[in-house]
């Protein structure tokens, strides 16, 4: 792996971490409800990944770099909402929110990318197994904070979730053909973060039947 994609994985799992422990603060869990949650954000997608793919033990129990990465993001998110007062977070409520929104799009961003960059290198050049690996990769994680916070996962109700990370998925395969890959990482991320952030603010979501 280059240097830049080891980059890009930490960051991505800083990102997820980070979400999971502001859902978790917002589901006002205690210190461990927070790291557990983070760590799930952080570290779920790879897990899926590998079990999917048939890596065992998957490589988050094999290698526990992102899991103290994680756990320290976390961590370091959990101590800055214990620093704010009551009346501040009240005020910052909506920077919390666009924190989230951000890392999360990030976290869904690099681990789609890196989902199908693993399977490229285990040597399977099949567009539909790339796609859907990558793309239960990114959405893995966030699907299981979801779960655990108790809320109806954001792949099924949230601002063309799912449908960014294929489209990144997508436009990844198509620009690494040219051969600058990293590039073609970068511009992945771009679209999913372009993608969410004009989702969250222009209420973009697929059509649902309403029935009540």
């Amino acid at each position: 792996m280059s240097i830049f994609m080891i980059v890009f994985e930490i960051l991505g799992t800083i990102a997820f971490s980070i979400s999971g422990a502001i859902e978790a603060m917002k589901k006002e869990m205690d210190m461990l409800g927070v790291l557990v949650l983070g760590l799930v954000t952080a570290v779920g997608g790879g897990i899926l990944k590998d079990i999917l793919m048939g890596e065992l033990p998957p490589v988050a129990f094999q290698n526990l770099r992102n899991a103290f990465i994680a756990v320290g993001a976390a961590l370091s998110a959990f101590i800055v909402g214990i620093l704010l007062s009551k009346k501040e977070k009240e005020l910052h409520s909506r920077i919390w929110n666009h924190t989230m929104l951000i890392s999360d799009a990030v976290g869904l961003g690099t681990f789609t990318v890196i989902g199908i960059r693993y399977v490229q290198e285990l040597g399977y050049k099949n567009p539909i197994l790339l796609v859907f690996v990558g793309v239960v990769t990114g959405v893995g994680g966030g699907v299981m904070r979801d779960v655990f916070a108790g809320n109806i996962p954001f792949i099924f109700r949230k601002h063309v979730y799912a449908t960014a990370a294929i489209a990144e998925a997508v436009i990844y395969l198509c620009l690494e053909k040219t051969g600058y890959i990293d590039f073609a990482a970068a511009v992945g991320l771009l679209t999913v973060l372009l993608l969410r952030i004009f989702a969250a603010k222009y209420k973009w979501n697929l059509p649902v039947v309403h029935l009540k």
